[in-house]
């Protein structure tokens, strides 16, 4: 097995020995996980409603719009940063290149606990509507803790294997679940919608004005948690430094589009005030309902079976990121470092999988010992706080990319170091102010609030504790650290990974990317 880095001023190779994943993943297979991950189907059918009746009505499909061109500039700069930082630390690594080691450590801890939260969340969700389904197929009725922690275990055991197992199962889910809802999109065009006609409201600036428009974004942002996640794969691509910006513009250009046109359709299929009443009234089973009317009876069973796979392969797809998350942490020293041990034999992060797969159902054990609703609260809170960290995540590492580039002057393209990252700054900005003053809302009440967002800023405060306590420990060692246990393959021997490193050595001039061999 042979590797290469592929990318300007980190070329190098650390002694053998030291845990590496592998991987052949193009940009349709990393694309698939990180779609995977948005639950296109789970957004339709739960956040959409919830965007009609809490944000701006009828106009809320333009917040899908709006929400991508925001992350459209925070891309830019991120993506033109995945060169000259080439590790698989995604967040945390960036933020830690642009704002020192401190704040990288910071964003780590952060990022643990968002990614964690969102698990949790859609783990509870899962739980609730695989009782409901089996119940009313004649089947036993068990708590909903059950089935959550069945679905844990079968997560882990995929987590434990090779990539490759996991993106060949994301992918055919994936394909069924945005299958069955652009035949559900195609059914109501065709049809034109309601006896209103083909639903306006998202086009007009009154229509996109109305009801609580800040509400309806912070709502649509949600669904694009996991786009960035395209970097924490860059190990296990065929070749990072065309494959990770590819794969991330793909899933952002998708998602986007996807989320705007399916949200259009569903307030196409109930006209403008139908839309809003129906989604105050019946939020749950609203899109199944447009499915029955529109499509049949049949579909809308399909819907209701794919909205459980939805749920599967978002969990699956998120333990693979945090898998790689801890994988990366333990070998830059943050964490332990036998919890960034590489499998043998599948070159998985399998002792990452079998500690977030414990950390799950450690979790979903207390919830249900403590009677929390799977939906209204586990489901609810947990995406509150994972939708406020992962805004916060990419407002600083916007901020980290600036701040990069200005110091390291290894780029000297206006458009992709300073304006659109400027843009993308100031959107994330208002996002993040947004989301930070509807939090009582979006998690219910303000006391549970004020309660998670000390939370969240003290998974912050934990990375600085940790780097004065263990000044060894450093987000941009991932490199070096993680380095491969096979020789370079990129025409000659191995040069040091801190001599390459732009981050370690910045006067140093990138070289021009060569074009590596893929990974076996």
């Amino acid at each position: 097995m042979a590797n290469s880095t592929g990318s300007p001023g980190a070329t190098g190779a650390a002694p053998a020995g030291t845990p590496r994943l592998s991987g052949r993943l193009g940009v349709g297979s990393i694309v698939f996980m990180v779609v995977a991950a948005a639950a296109p189907l789970t957004v339709v059918g739960g956040t959409v409603p919830l965007g009609i009746t809490l944000g701006n009505g009828a106009g809320f499909p333009a917040m899908y719009a709006v929400g991508a061109v925001v992350l459209l500039f925070f891309a830019v700069g991120f993506t033109a940063m995945t060169r000259y930082v080439p590790d698989a630390g995604a967040f945390y690594t960036y933020i830690g290149a642009g704002l020192g080691r401190l704040n990288g450590l910071g964003a780590s801890f952060l990022a643990l606990l968002t990614y964690q939260a969102i698990q949790v969340a859609v783990y509870g969700y899962l739980g609730n509507e695989l009782g409901v389904v089996v119940a009313d197929l004649g089947g036993p009725q068990v708590p909903w803790w059950v089935w959550a922690a069945a679905s844990a275990a079968l997560v882990g055991a995929l987590g434990y294997r090779h990539i490759d197992l996991s993106s060949r199962v994301l992918g055919v889910l994936l394909v069924a679940e945005v299958g069955i809802v652009l035949v559900v999109d195609a059914a109501v065009v065709l049809a034109g919608g309601s006896q209103e006609g083909l639903s306006t409201a998202a086009l007009t600036p009154s229509g996109i004005a109305a009801g609580a428009p800040g509400i309806g974004l912070m709502l649509a942002l949600a669904g694009f948690i996991g786009f960035e996640c395209t970097a924490v794969f860059r190990d296990e691509s065929r070749d990072p430094d065309r494959t990770i910006p590819r794969a991330t513009y793909a899933s952002l250009a998708l998602i986007g589009l996807f989320y705007t046109v399916s949200a259009w359709a569903v307030v196409s299929a109930w006209g403008d005030g139908g839309a809003v009443a129906q989604a105050g009234e019946n939020p749950v089973g609203m899109v199944v309902q447009t499915a029955e009317d529109y499509a049949g009876g049949v579909v809308a069973d399909v819907v209701q079976v794919l909205l459980l796979t939805s749920l599967f392969a978002c969990v699956l797809s998120f333990h693979n990121v945090l898998n790689r998350y801890v994988f990366a942490m333990a070998n830059t020293g943050v964490l332990p470092r036998a919890w960034g041990a590489s499998h043998p034999r599948h070159r998985s992060p399998h002792v990452a999988s079998l500690l977030q797969t414990g950390s799950s159902l450690l979790l979903l054990a207390v919830f249900a010992l403590t009677g929390l609703d799977p939906v209204l609260e586990v489901f609810t809170w947990m995406s509150g706080i994972a939708t406020l960290g992962f805004v916060l995540l990419m407002l600083v590492t916007c901020v980290a990319v600036l701040v990069f580039f200005r110091r390291r002057r290894v780029d000297t393209r206006v458009w992709n170091t300073v304006v659109a990252p400027v843009i993308g700054t100031a959107g994330l900005a208002v996002a993040t102010w947004l989301t930070a003053s509807n939090f009582g809302l979006l998690v219910g009440g303000w006391g549970v609030g004020t309660a998670f967002l000390v939370l969240l800023a003290a998974s912050y405060a934990v990375g600085p504790v940790v780097g004065l306590l263990r000044p060894s420990a450093d987000p941009l060692l991932t490199g070096s650290h993680q380095a491969a246990t096979v020789p370079h393959q990129a025409g000659g021997p191995a040069h040091p990974a801190a001599d390459d490193h732009p981050t370690r050595n910045p006067t140093r001039t990138p070289t021009p990317a060569t074009s590596p061999e893929p990974r076996a």
